[in-house]
């Protein structure tokens, strides 16, 4: 008989598919999941008695800027104590990788790394060193459009030049051959809102050659939405390649209400081709300080200043007011610097969150001194305020928006179900006490609620903390199942 490494008893299985939960026992053999079923007659070296305790398969973050995170801190507390097993990474056009520079990055690439040292010229220098430093995570890595225009470009608020998006394009091409995933863009920043259409057309071409996909945070989430959900559907329909709308939102207090006319459009256009999207659950975002972003806030507050890092974690009205300034002067004063913005309204949220193919992501910013609560929080807010408080959805649908669903719309492949074959990365929690810690005011807490967490039959959580155990896996876009567009 094969005894198995693990094997839990009595779980209430909920296997991310988005089916009815049920009691069922699972084994876990090295890194896979070896049976599936009830009262299993196997041995294992270590039983676990999950006494009505909901198994789940391990959360996979949609949308992180944890690049360079995994590497200096591969603990990754931040995720494993939310059930995160999986993230993906190179999110909004910011990647660690290929970049190249002798001077401190343009914002917002120095959202994930102030120091030129803090980034790498190829992916395969980055998973090589992903490989040797294993972080208690998975990561697939994208490609940031912005990375790509830093590292091909001297002036970037201009459209590229035939022979710079050749040079890009010779370079996306070089990083997917080493494992990239797809490509991101963020059009919305200063390094790549001079873009224009064309530009980004041509390189996620490249990228459909290699059976990948187009995240994007959007050239615009306020007033102009809906004709940049045109935007983006139309460079998926153009490059055959299938997109990502990365954290939906309605940002701005003018453009409250906008999901009602942004979901029908998504929808009407997932009809015809393939369009995803993913959104974290909190009226705030957070990004980097500008002026533009104030003014359509009821409040900030600021998250990093490199001049004025005292001023981390305080209201910009109040920081203006010690330092006898206006808000304009005293934005300058902050920079470089980051911020957290109320700028959206909980009706959206909740529309967004609830519509069926939102997947769950984060897009917390892990180097930030004063970080958005999302960074610990998101999927225990999710399972516990919106599905079990709020009955926003069943905990079932809940769990296939972080796991199944994800999995399916990045190609991870053997991972966000729990079936035989797959492999072992689990999450085992307490429905009636799952819920965030993490606040506005106290950010950096673990949540309440998860028991134990498993990646690739690996323990990395439990009983509150890290087991300092690391054994995620860089996920090549060679291991991931290959996207094709359909339509």
């Amino acid at each position: 008989m094969t005894i198995a490494n693990l094997l839990f008893r009595n779980a209430r299985l909920i296997d991310g598919t988005g089916a009815p939960s049920r009691t069922a026992d699972v084994a876990i053999s090295d890194d896979r999941i070896s049976a599936v079923g009830n009262a299993l007659d196997i041995k294992a070296l270590e039983v676990i008695d999950a006494q009505g305790l909901v198994l789940a398969p391990g959360f996979i973050d949609a949308h992180t800027h944890d690049d360079r995170i995994v590497l200096v801190d591969p603990a990754m507390s931040s995720k494993s104590s939310q059930g995160v097993t999986t993230v993906v990474t190179g999110n909004c056009g910011i990647s660690i990788a290929p970049v190249k520079i002798k001077k401190r990055p343009p914002a917002p690439l120095d959202l994930i790394g102030q120091e030129p040292d803090a980034f790498f010229e190829s992916f395969t220098d980055y998973f090589q060193t992903v490989e040797a430093n294993p972080p208690a995570v998975n990561v697939v890595a994208q490609v940031g459009h912005s990375s790509l225009r830093v590292m091909a470009m001297q002036n970037l608020d201009r459209p590229a030049t035939a022979s710079e998006i050749d040079t890009m394009c010779t370079a996306l091409r070089k990083a997917l051959e080493e494992g990239a995933a797809g490509l991101s863009t963020g059009l919305e920043y200063p390094t790549a809102i001079a873009a224009p259409t064309d530009e980004v057309t041509s390189l996620a071409t490249v990228t459909a050659e290699f059976h990948g996909f187009h995240s994007t945070h959007m050239r615009d989430e306020g007033q102009g939405i809906m004709d940049s959900l045109a935007e983006t559907v139309h460079i998926g329909k153009t490059a055959r390649i299938p997109v990502i709308i990365s954290h939906h939102k309605c940002a701005g207090l003018p453009n409250h209400g906008q999901s009602l006319n942004t979901l029908p459009f998504i929808e009407n256009a997932q009809i015809q081709q393939p369009v995803a999207l993913d959104c974290y659950p909190y009226v705030a975002s957070s990004t980097v300080l500008d002026a533009v972003r104030v003014s359509k806030a009821s409040k900030t507050v600021v998250s990093w200043s490199t001049p004025l890092p005292e001023q981390a974690g305080k209201d910009l009205v109040d920081i203006a007011k010690d330092l006898s300034l206006d808000l304009e002067e005293t934005i300058k004063t902050l920079q470089p610097a980051g911020a957290i913005y109320f700028n959206m309204d909980e009706d959206d949220v909740r529309r967004i969150l609830s519509f069926r193919t939102t997947m769950i992501g984060s897009d917390g910013l892990p180097h930030d001194k004063f970080p958005h609560p999302r960074l610990w929080g998101t999927f225990p807010r999710v399972l516990g305020h919106y599905s079990r408080d709020i009955g926003l959805f069943s905990l079932e649908e809940a769990v296939r928006k972080m796991t199944s669903l994800t999995a399916t719309t990045f190609g991870i492949k053997d991972r966000g179900v729990i079936a035989e074959g797959n492999f072992a990365d689990l999450v085992l929690f307490d429905a009636d006490a799952i819920i965030d810690s993490a606040t506005f005011a106290n950010p950096a807490k673990p949540a309440a609620g998860i028991a134990q967490v498993f990646v690739n039959g690996a323990r990395v959580w439990h009983n509150g903390a890290s087991t300092g155990v690391r054994p995620g896996r860089g996920l090549r876009r060679q291991s991931l199942t290959p996207l094709h567009f359909t339509n």
